[in-house]
């Protein structure tokens, strides 16, 4: 006789059968078994909103499998994802095949590896019954939400419309921002735009207006650009002051399910669905030549920073064997997860560092590829050294001799000191009109190469993109990251 594992996938039932060997038989339940109804409500709403649960359509003969295969196993292991949808699915088979709730037949792996897989299976524990609690709430406000409303707006509105307790309000969200968007008024505005020498280059840095003998400027007309660029005919331009500095820019933290999807949208052109779904393939197990079948990441439905100690050694090693020491920061890095967050997995990383992007990629599919090597690169940046800029920000007044006051410009810019984890990965970072700057001094006297009044108009918000929209979901608590 063997102990009988149900996981959720046929992919991860594969990959955690080669690291149980003959002893175990895992199979897989195919996602959920039982759910809701969905010809009717399902939830008796005068008795404490109880949920009545049948097995999904199509799945009977897969519950008679598995009730056979329970009967004659030595012992049953539950080992769905390891989430509130995971526990709920735990439940519903302890109940299907007569398990008891007392028993410790639950095991989780946050990561699908040998390692891994043979911890969770020596420490079982008890189904927790406030996850599923967790999860059965939030199914039934599914279906009081969108039960009860979809037939209203299906009548009242359009045919086919229908409501939700996350898709409302997401809705409710894009209308708002509409409603700004066509509410707004552009303003117009000017600005004056210089390109200047310094005696000791040829090549030019940009300098904007900033303000005169009065304070700060505000030129809202072509006529009022034009009587500043009268004032500035033949004038002389004077670096009046010359602020050096350093600026340290830290990584980005490793990945959450939020900044995944947001990350994998900016720059994979991704849907969330499709981010979601790679990861998903990701986690349960691929064939990489020379590792065999292995779960490349983490599990993927997380809101946490934390990473686990023996992680964060492997890729400081990989770190100062591939980058050197000094790559690595003075002090380990701990990123604090948001208050109301679930920290009960790590955040996004890849299992096993010594699988670079490089090495996984004949394996994997391009978008597979995609996706591991964004989570893998920002994972190790994550830990590496900050970028290290010097900053230099130059004031220049502009002035006509024996004509009274004065116009300032100032101009700023950066470069590039130590590179740091930016050698690695660039996050989504907008600088805005910092340009590289030669050496000035204060006292130097600047060459006008160039002069023009250029005309600008306010911006009403934005329209959300999915990224964006995500973002303001997860900032306004509605929904998880998944949803």
């Amino acid at each position: 006789m063997s102990k009988l594992v149900i996981v959720e996938s046929p992919s991860k039932a594969k990959s955690i059968q080669k690291y149980l060997g003959k002893d175990y038989n895992v199979v897989s339940s195919k996602g959920h078994i039982r759910d809701l109804p969905a010809a009717k409500l399902s939830v008796d709403v005068k008795n404490d909103f109880a949920p009545k649960y049948a097995v999904i359509k199509g799945k009977e003969k897969l519950v008679k499998e598995l009730k056979e295969l329970a009967e004659t196993a030595e012992a049953v292991i539950l080992a769905a994802d390891p989430d509130r949808e995971g526990e709920a699915i735990s439940w519903h088979l302890a109940t299907l095949l007569d398990l008891d709730m007392n028993d410790n037949n639950r095991v989780k792996f946050n990561e699908i590896n040998k390692n891994s897989v043979v911890k969770g299976i020596e420490h079982p524990e008890k189904i927790d019954l406030d996850l599923v609690n967790a999860q059965q709430a939030r199914r039934i406000l599914d279906r009081l939400v969108g039960y009860t409303l979809s037939p209203f707006i299906s009548q009242k509105i359009r045919r086919g419309l229908s409501a939700g307790r996350v898709q409302s309000v997401a809705v409710r969200l894009v209308v708002d921002r509409e409603n700004e968007i066509r509410a707004f008024n552009p303003e117009e505005y000017w600005t004056l735009d210089a390109k200047m020498l310094a005696p000791s280059s040829k090549k030019a840095f940009k300098a904007q207006i900033a303000g005169d003998e009065t304070g700060k400027v505000k030129i809202t007309n072509k006529e009022q650009s034009d009587m500043y660029l009268a004032r500035l005919d033949g004038a002389e331009y004077t670096a009046t002051s010359v602020k050096k500095g350093v600026r340290r820019r830290q990584p980005a933290p490793p990945f959450t399910t939020s900044t995944m999807q947001q990350e994998a949208s900016r720059k994979l052109n991704f849907q969330a669905r499709k981010t979601m779904k790679v990861a998903q393939e990701l986690y349960e197990g691929v064939e990489v030549k020379g590792f065999g079948s292995v779960g490349l990441i983490t599990y993927m439905r997380t809101d946490s920073l934390r990473i686990s100690e023996e992680a964060r050694a492997a890729a400081n090693a990989f770190i100062t064997s591939t980058y050197g020491e000094k790559y690595l920061p003075e002090k380990p890095r701990y990123f604090k997860t948001r208050a109301n967050a679930q920290d009960g997995h790590e955040a996004i990383r890849p299992t096993n560092i010594a699988i670079t992007p490089v090495i996984a990629k004949k394996s994997l599919t391009n978008d597979q590829y995609k996706l591991y090597n964004l989570i893998w690169c920002r994972y190790v940046a994550s830990l590496m050294a900050p970028c290290v800029q010097d900053t230099v920000k130059i004031e220049i007044k502009a002035e006509k001799e024996g004509a009274a006051g004065f116009l300032m410009f100032s101009a700023s810019g950066y470069s590039i000191k130590f590179d740091g984890f930016t050698a690695l990965y660039e996050d989504a970072v907008d600088d805005g009109d910092e340009s590289a700057i030669p050496e000035v001094k204060t006292g130097d006297v600047l060459k006008l190469k160039e002069l023009k009044g250029n005309q600008h108009f306010t911006q009403p918000p934005a329209h959300f993109t999915e990224a964006s929209l995500i973002k303001t979901l997860e900032e306004t608590g509605v929904g998880r990251p998944s949803t």
